[in-house]
């Protein structure tokens, strides 16, 4: 699996969706993409795992469970994104516009770094040293090249 082709569908997925807003009627697509997303990420981390089959068992819950509260933190930038480019569409990202916006932003970056921590933690007990560090390491890779395709696809603030 190639890394970039994921973040190219993840980016394309998120802004797509951004700028479509949330009544388009292409949403069974969008599903559908980012459930291919899903899976193909996880054969990612798969094939570069290279657990003992005592250590899947322990990995792949956790590495679920992260995903799903992963999930609610991907929701809210999201709608963040969505409220932006709502508000860039309209020449309306004004001072009160700008004022919820970075609070918001502030808070979902650390919202994953709590829940990154938590389950660094939960990850380290469950496999050695080594794979919970390889996990960090691809997830953090994954998410950098996604934040990387978002900021170059959204406008600075006019």
């Amino acid at each position: 699996m190639n890394f970039a082709r994921i973040v190219f569908a993840a980016a394309f997925a998120v802004t797509a969706f951004a700028l479509a807003g949330p009544a388009c009627p292409a949403d069974a697509n969008m599903q559908i993409l980012m459930d291919k997303i899903k899976a193909d990420k996880k054969l990612v981390v798969a094939h570069n795992m290279q657990l003992s089959d005592a250590e899947s068992q322990k990995f792949w819950p956790l590495y679920d469970s992260y995903q799903k509260e992963l999930e609610s933190i991907n929701t809210r930038m999201l709608k963040l994104i969505n409220d932006y480019a709502g508000a860039y569409n309209k020449n309306a990202v004004n001072e009160a516009f700008a004022k919820k916006l970075v609070p918001e932003a502030l808070a979902i970056e650390q919202a994953e770094v709590d829940l990154r921590k938590i389950y660094a933690d939960r990850v380290s007990k469950a496999v050695s040293a080594v794979a919970a560090a390889r996990y960090l390491q691809i997830e953090g890779k994954i998410r950098a090249m996604v934040r990387y395709e978002l900021a170059a696809n959204i406008p600075l603030v006019p």
